[in-house]
């Protein structure tokens, strides 16, 4: 790992004559953006609250990945559903929550107790959710499932 700071420089580009935005970021392969449904948009592209709540997610799994080996928890599948409630606040329009709704596949003989720490210090230490002020709540679903598969 780098020394602190780090830097990500991304770039937004559009034309007058067109909805779409193209966002980029060097060594990265290109996005197309544009305003979502809620905002009169044709919701047929990422949007930046898409792209912020998709941010979420994927922290979310990459911190619980990074944890998960030397925390010793061993897993077979996890899908993060991140859900952020956007709303008019102190006069400003920001994502207030953020529901993260986690299931998980362990071994049968993997302590239940061990593997709800090694998520919850997930969400404590997603370098996304850090810098957001929305309240973010975690519910979890752990399915075993046998290691002789």
């Amino acid at each position: 790992m780098q020394d602190f700071p780090h830097y990500y420089r991304c770039v937004a580009t559009a034309n007058a004559d067109q909805s779409r935005v193209r966002i980029s970021s060097n060594g990265l392969e290109d996005l197309s953006t544009d305003v979502p449904t809620e905002f009169g948009g044709p919701g047929d592209q990422w949007s930046p609250e898409a792209l912020l709540i998709a941010a979420v997610a994927d922290c979310f799994v990459l911190t619980f990945r990074a944890m998960a080996k030397p925390s010793r928890v061993t897993w077979y599948a996890l899908d993060c559903d991140a859900t952020g409630t956007l709303e008019r606040a102190d006069r400003s329009t920001r994502f207030t929550e953020i529901q993260l709704s986690v299931r998980i596949s362990i071994p049968d003989d993997l302590e239940e107790e061990k593997v709800l720490r090694v998520l919850k210090k997930a969400e404590e230490n997603c370098l996304i959710t850090n810098s957001l002020t929305a309240t973010v709540t975690l519910n979890t679903d752990i399915t075993r499932q046998s290691s002789a598969v």
